[in-house]
């Protein structure tokens, strides 16, 4: 089979005219080709009055030797990769203890159901609850402003991606296919089966929940085992008389203690006290970047009509998207982050008295705006040098200013654009309704963001305005703040996976630094179990 790559058509072309262009580019006559399948859709709108579908076709012709001599030199025709993953191994060593993993969001997820299908058997702990019950008390903050610390949209089965776009894709480079492993394991779960060709896939939260329930069910199948509300407060660590530390087993916050010789640390970026649990316990950890902003709300329409111009509305395109940035006179880089097409602006606290934004989407992307993150990329030497957790402390500062700005009740202040630019609270808020629940404050940002944010918002904003029509519209309406685009820290490990200073113990994912999204955090967690793996055999 043949990997054709780089096809274009028109956005409304005939569905004959698919096989046809294949036979024009690879040159050879419609019975020469045997059938085709297509491997990737996407569009090229950047002429929006001349909107392109390109794609990837696998191909089965009858002379396949022919072909690829006849395009040797031609990198878009090419065989077929073999995408298929390759397991470690099916039969641990005997007398291996069960591995435990620490987090069940998208990496721990993927860490315990490898490990499982590996036949390790695996220890799955979280300080939260089952999906169902963890939506319930997520909904508790957004309709009642009732928040639960250990339950909400940090903590708990599935992660933060659980609520969010479900965007399956990234920038990751990918030669060995894992991508592709957690986009099958999706679909068997109950992911439509375009997320395997669409170039950008999406879930959506309620498909997302389903699914995170049928991997439970098939890793419980396999042996492993889930833990819920085992929140770990400590590990056993020994050191050996050459200085070697290892960790032994985990301590939870009830008071007991599981034996263990491989512990996955896959926590999430939002699980502060476990991070000042290993900078105590001595593991090596140090700042790292991240940024900090609003969500900002245009109606889906606009966006469509900039992004698709007559084609707006095409099922085909879907919402439209975008992805923006400028870097400003004072050195700053303004960005659009986890833009959600068609969703909403949710409560993403998870701690008292701060309040902190995220995006949203059903897999429909049916809302009324559009909502995306509008950061400004921060940096620790620069802005919180000194202590691996001062990234922490600055996200707290502000989320606790914004509490207050919303009203000290959950609520979250925000304001419109016509105002920001000005430099003026919004006493009211204009034609765009803001779609954050418990509900918004109309107040002025700049209040709850550092004067270097707001001074490189305020030049991006008329920059993107040019970019996209109605960005910088007036009524355009920011909720704040925006904190948790990433994890304040990352706990450095070695070409094995272990932490560089503790052995059998395996930072993964987004918490621990290495990873931004559901499809980066899941491939990451499929690299740790294969090196758990790995550190087991003989």
């Amino acid at each position: 089979m043949l990997r054709l790559t780089d096809l274009s058509l028109p956005l409304h072309h005939a569905p004959e005219d698919l096989p046809a262009a294949i036979c024009r580019r690879l040159r050879i006559g419609p019975r020469e080709l045997v059938k085709y399948v297509v491997a990737r859709r996407a569009n090229d709108a950047r002429d929006k009055n001349a909107i392109k579908l390109i794609y990837s076709i696998d191909v089965n012709v009858k002379d396949e030797r022919a072909v690829l001599a006849r395009f040797r030199k031609d990198r878009s025709v090419q065989p077929t990769p073999n995408t298929a993953y390759k397991f470690i191994t099916t039969a641990p060593p005997a007398g291996t203890k069960r591995p435990v993993v620490v987090g069940a969001g998208p990496c721990g997820l993927f860490v315990g159901l490898i490990l499982a299908q590996m036949g390790f058997r695996p220890i799955i702990l979280d300080r939260g609850k089952v999906v169902r019950e963890r939506t319930k008390d997520t909904w508790d903050l957004w309709r009642r402003s009732v928040l639960h610390p250990e339950s909400n949209v940090q903590f708990g089965e599935g992660g933060a991606g659980t609520f969010s776009d479900g965007k399956l894709y990234s920038r990751i480079k990918d030669p060995r296919h894992l991508d592709r492993k957690v986009l099958t394991e999706f679909v068997k779960a109950g992911a439509p089966p375009e997320i395997l060709t669409e170039a950008h896939p999406h879930i959506g939260t309620f498909r997302l929940v389903t699914m995170v329930e049928s991997l439970r069910e098939t890793i419980e199948g396999l042996g492993g085992e889930y833990r819920w509300q085992h929140k770990v407060d400590g590990l056993d660590i020994v050191t050996d008389g050459a200085g070697q530390r290892r960790v032994q087993g985990v301590h939870l916050a009830g008071g007991d203690t599981i034996e263990a010789d491989r512990v996955v640390m896959a926590v999430g970026h939002s699980a502060r006290d476990t991070f000042a649990m290993l900078l105590a316990a001595g593991v090596h950890v140090e700042a790292k970047p991240f940024s900090i902003g609003v969500r900002i709300e245009h109606p889906q329409s606009w966006i469509d009509k900039a992004r698709f111009g007559a084609d707006a509305g095409n099922p085909i395109l879907g919402a439209a998207e975008y992805h923006i940035s400028h870097h400003c006179k004072n050195g700053r880089t303004v960005y659009s982050f986890c833009m959600c097409p068609g969703g909403t602006v949710v409560a993403a606290t998870s701690e008292e008295g701060r309040v902190a934004t995220n995006g949203m989407s059903q897999y429909s992307r049916n809302e009324r705006n559009a909502n995306s993150g509008f950061v400004v990329a921060i940096d620790p030497a620069r802005d919180y040098p000194g202590d691996p957790l001062a990234g922490i402390a600055f996200q707290r500062h502000w989320e606790s200013l914004a509490f207050v700005a919303g009203g000290s009740n959950y609520r979250a202040p925000a304001q419109r654009v016509g105002d920001f630019l000005k430099g003026r609270p919004s006493t009211e808020l204009g034609s765009v309704v803001p779609s954050y629940r418990p509900g918004v404050t109309p107040t002025d940002l700049a209040a709850c963001l550092p004067d270097f944010a707001v001074e490189a918002m305020r030049e991006a904003i008329p920059v993107f305005g040019r970019q996209i029509a109605g960005y910088d519209h007036p009524d355009v309406v920011m909720t704040g703040v925006e904190t948790r685009t990433s994890s304040p820290v990352r706990f450095t490990r070695g070409e094995d996976f272990q932490s560089l200073n503790t052995a059998g113990l395996f930072p993964a994912g987004e918490g621990a630094g290495y990873a931004g999204g559901i499809l980066s955090a899941a491939v990451d967690g499929i690299k740790v179990a294969e090196a758990v793996a790995r550190s087991l055999m003989p």
